[in-house]
């Protein structure tokens, strides 16, 4: 379990990124952070692995602070997937997702087996494996970066923003991958984003931030879609706006849900209702 303990962070020119934030992340689901850019989100991500360092408070790992580990070590078990990948440009695809693990001392060999395993995990044709990041597409891209923050077998991954870069099929597809990941290899799953559908899809638990990360609400999807905590809430999920309003509309080839715009949100097969998640 990850827990934030009165968490602050402020930054060499003034700003207060985090502003005494206190909360446990569930074990083996996947906590997603979201709120506008600047609240702080990503700084909280950054804190648990120690790419930022808080100004006061504490971040403990199963009852033990971060601070008291070596940052190098801590970040080699910590996976790590942010935006536009981040890989090595003068790295080919196997070695890039090989990277963790020749740092930790495995030989070349393992690595690489390890590594045309994570492929198949993460939907890759292990044809690219001798490719070069410029000859990916940013769909192929991500999966790669993916792929490299679960090399070591991590208990806990930090995905910052890491479907942000890519045009919207390519991110659904990403989306749903890593939905089918979290159900396989079953990690501690900590996500940013900035996108509420997104954190509605992939988050058991939802936490809306404001300015300072401050939080202002923390619930589960359903919980929040039903019942939001304030108007900033309901605001930003757009359910003052109606647009979470679903209703029944009959078609030549049955009944489908329709939202407050009249796009398809699903359909009823056998009377009951189908999300376009295939939820």
């Amino acid at each position: 379990m990850i827990e934030f303990r009165s968490v602050s962070k402020q930054f060499d020119d003034g700003t207060l990124a985090v502003d005494n934030f206190s909360l446990a992340l569930p074990s083996r689901k996947t906590t997603v952070f979201v709120g506008s850019s600047g609240c702080g989100k990503t700084t909280l991500l950054r804190m648990i692995n120690r790419m930022v360092e808080p100004t006061s408070g504490d971040v403990e790992i199963d009852g033990e602070s971060v601070l008291g580990k070596n940052p190098v070590t801590l970040r080699r078990g910590i996976g790590y997937v942010m935006q536009n990948s981040g890989l090595m440009p003068h790295f080919s695809v196997i070695d890039n997702v090989a990277t963790v693990l020749r740092l930790t001392g495995t030989s070349k060999k393992q690595a690489h087996e390890r590594a045309r395993t994570l492929l198949d995990t993460v939907g890759l044709d292990r044809a690219l494996a001798d490719r070069y990041p410029s000859q990916l597409s940013g769909g192929q891209q991500q999966r790669v970066g993916v792929a490299r923050g679960l090399a070591a077998d991590p208990n806990i991954l930090l995905m910052d923003e890491p479907f942000g870069a890519v045009d919207p099929i390519v991110r659904a597809d990403l989306q749903q991958e890593l939905i089918r990941l979290q159900k396989e290899l079953d990690k501690t799953v900590v996500f940013v984003t900035h996108d509420i559908d997104e954190a509605f899809l992939l988050g058991d638990q939802v936490v809306i931030l404001d300015k300072g990360a401050r939080i202002v609400q923390v619930g589960s999807p359903s919980e929040i879609i039903e019942n939001p905590a304030d108007d900033f809430v309901s605001a930003f999920i757009g359910a003052e706006r109606g647009r979470r309003a679903l209703r029944l509309k009959q078609t030549p080839h049955g009944t489908v849900v329709v939202d407050s715009e009249g796009r398809t949100q699903g359909a009823l097969v056998d009377g009951s209702p189908k999300g376009t998640d295939g939820g």
